[in-house]
């Protein structure tokens, strides 16, 4: 039987191939990055700019044993770039109602690649982004949503995919936010309902907890029972139910007990009641083996952005350049 996650990869890097995209790698000066640009040209997925200074991009390269002289392969100097002065512009009107001078947003602009490539992906000079490597998370996304707004209509969320033991699971809201509120996790239940279509899986939502439906009773509970509430109000196209545990959510035997569940199978999208739960799981499951994880993948942006962990490897920025490309064409 075919892995699951591999059959979305390739039908991923498929499409791109046919409609490529030009991806920026915010951390050009970075070997994994660099490799990774090499890996996304080679792949005929488009062009891979690698933002940084051009001479420690070329010596870190040859010490590495890299090649970056080959068609699809452009190197940016933010600094030196003719768009500077576009790009602080457009920063500025964005942030200047947000404690941020013109001077602020100039110094962005030449001295965080981040900002610089937002601007290169929000006025139309590529089609996505990929960064991460070199800081956390949350100060990458930070960047990225001082220059690209959410969807209109939607909730900006992280969502990973969960291959383990042949089941493939999509969790939600894995890097976004904290401790949402019952409307906002009927928000975070849409917006994994969309990306599970878009990656080719028919979803049926469990919102989980500790309890299962009223047992036993908390305050923390009481959010997911009326996000469920919500989401009957949306008359939304999907299955959803809950709150439950996670084994009742996976396990058909366990379901069986709730014969009142609207899920007509276990679910295949999870959504967390906080960040923290969804992250330390899916960490955790990372970790102890069995299990491929990929992401979080950032939803709901007006532009394709993804970021990977500080520790991610080349194979890991090119399967996230490649998803900022396929996202590009939706």
């Amino acid at each position: 039987r075919r892995d699951p996650i591999a059959s979305t990869l390739q039908r991923i890097y498929d499409r791109v191939r046919r409609q490529p995209k030009r991806i920026v790698f915010a951390e050009g000066e970075e070997e994994q990055v660099m490799r990774a640009a090499v890996s996304y040209v080679n792949q005929r997925l488009g062009t891979a700019i690698l933002l940084g200074r051009d001479d420690v991009i070329k010596e870190n390269a040859r010490h590495a044993g890299i090649d970056l002289n080959k068609q699809g392969i452009e190197i940016i100097n933010a600094r030196l770039s003719r768009r500077n002065s576009i790009y602080t512009d457009y920063l500025y009107e964005r942030m200047q109602r947000k404690g941020f001078l013109f001077r602020d947003c100039q110094r962005l602009i030449n001295n965080d690649r981040n900002h610089f490539a937002a601007c290169m992906v929000a006025l139309g000079d590529a089609d996505g982004i990929v960064t991460g490597v070199t800081r956390n998370y949350s100060t990458a996304l930070d960047d990225i949503r001082r220059v690209i707004d959410a969807k209109p209509g939607h909730r900006v969320i992280g969502a990973s995919i969960v291959l383990a033991r042949g089941r493939t699971v999509i969790v939600a809201d894995t890097a976004v936010h904290d401790m949402p509120n019952a409307e906002q996790i009927a928000d975070i239940a849409e917006e994994a309902a969309g990306f599970a279509r878009r990656m080719g899986y028919e979803p049926r939502l469990a919102m989980l907890a500790y309890s299962t439906f009223g047992h036993p009773q908390g305050e923390r509970s009481e959010r997911i029972q009326e996000a469920v509430r919500i989401l009957d109000k949306r008359r939304v196209d999907f299955e959803y139910d809950g709150e439950m545990a996670a084994d009742v959510a996976l396990n058909a035997r366990a379901m069986a007990q709730y014969p009142f569940m609207r899920l007509t199978g276990p679910a295949n999208v999870l959504i967390m009641p906080a960040f923290h739960s969804a992250s330390i799981s899916t960490k955790m499951l990372q970790e102890l083996g069995g299990s491929t994880v990929i992401g979080p993948l950032l939803v709901g942006l007006n532009k394709p952005v993804q970021i990977v962990s500080l520790n991610a490897k080349d194979s890991d920025i090119v399967n996230m350049a490649a998803i900022a490309a396929y996202t590009a064409g939706t």
